[in-house]
């Protein structure tokens, strides 16, 4: 897909949480340390956090299937992370990360490899317009996961819910921003921007990373960075 973007005001916790507890591996982004797990990145950024956690955010959560579920909630109690809520009959349960990031873990059995990215899960007052922006954008697939709407891409799930009371911009929460992966990324910026799309951050490039970039403000609030290049670290 391409990567998720934390703040934290304490990295030695976030490192713990995503590599000690979750198992991604290190890997580096010039000078920067990042987390890889099967389909995306977790980039970790020290600064403070201007909004609260994800929840109340225009992106509510971030979603890995793992293989094992009680393992890993076992691990969260011995580790103390907190467990936000367990679904025995759905297999799934949602921790939180430092800065009070919710993550949903979901159980696969079916998985040869012990987690791996599943999904982005948006909440707005508008769930199913923001559906149909990134099938229309983004070429995301519109279907359902389970009783949500939901819309695919590669690597990543987009799952979208109602909100009943108004959500707040991720940029400078504690979950910034979301990024993905794009091939050709400059044509897709004008692309994007003859369609009326407004950028943030303009296309450019960064050599110091070996990466281009460009960022916008999705209609509901979620902050999204593109990059190319991402996917050779």
């Amino acid at each position: 897909m391409g990567h998720l973007h934390l703040s934290t005001t304490d990295l030695k916790a976030s490192r713990k949480f995503w590599i000690d507890y979750l198992g991604g591996t290190v890997a580096k982004l010039g000078k920067m340390e990042v987390y890889k797990f099967p389909d995306v990145i977790v980039v970790v950024t020290k600064r403070p956090q201007v909004g609260g956690g994800s929840e109340g955010s225009a992106v509510n959560h971030l979603g890995f299937k793992v293989k094992d579920l009680d393992a890993y909630l076992a691990k969260c109690k011995e580790m103390g992370f907190r467990i936000a809520a367990t679904n025995p009959q759905t297999r799934q349960g949602f921790v939180m990360a430092p800065g009070e990031v919710k993550v949903e873990l979901s159980e696969d059995k079916s998985m040869t490899i012990p987690i791996a990215h599943h999904h982005i899960h948006f909440f707005n007052g508008k769930h199913l317009e923001t559906q149909a922006w990134y099938a229309k954008h983004f070429g995301a697939i519109p279907g359902k996961r389970l009783r949500f709407d939901a819309a695919d891409l590669p690597g990543v799930n987009l799952t979208f819910s109602p909100s009943e009371t108004p959500v707040e911009p991720t940029k400078g929460r504690a979950m910034d921003h979301i990024g993905f992966e794009i091939r050709g990324l400059e044509q897709f910026v004008k692309k994007l921007e003859a369609a009326g799309i407004k950028f943030d951050v303009p296309y450019r490039q960064v050599p110091a990373l070996g990466i281009s970039i460009a960022f916008f403000t999705d209609p509901w609030g979620a902050y999204v960075e593109l990059t190319e290049g991402l996917d050779k670290i």
